[in-house]
């Protein structure tokens, strides 16, 4: 696992990954990844994720069908966060937006720039939090 060898994890086991649509730039979210989440994505071509909320791996789109396919997996000059470039299906948010990323900091205070895309009760049949 040379690739495992170079990143620097935290004492919990975790590195901070960046998922970025391959093609156009955009920044869709950031999660979490261990060295089980990193090796099953780039051997399954499936983006794996860590959730640090139900402790256990977590495969993007089980629930929602919202998939992301790895294009390209990258680690920065310090070796402490990673950069997943991915075909995303669909959303990326919970909320039912393309990027998890909405909101924006103005002097007036702070405005949502990207629009629900999909109701979170269609893509998990609950209310997003």
């Amino acid at each position: 696992a040379p690739v495992l060898e170079r990143i620097r994890f935290d004492d919990k086991g975790l590195v901070p990954a960046i998922a970025q649509q391959h093609d156009t730039g955009e920044v869709l979210m950031l999660a979490w990844m261990t060295a089980e989440s990193i090796s099953e994505t780039l051997t399954s071509g499936r983006v794996v994720y860590y959730s640090r909320s139900r402790k256990a791996l977590w495969r993007k789109g089980d629930t929602s069908g919202q998939t992301q396919r790895l294009v390209a997996f990258r680690w920065d000059c310090d070796r402490d966060a990673v950069l997943v470039q991915v075909d995303q299906a669909g959303v990326a948010c919970h909320t039912g937006r393309r990027s998890c990323f909405y909101f924006e900091a103005e002097k007036e205070g702070v405005k949502e720039v990207l629009e629900v895309e999909t109701e979170p009760e269609v893509l998990y049949g609950t209310v997003a939090k």
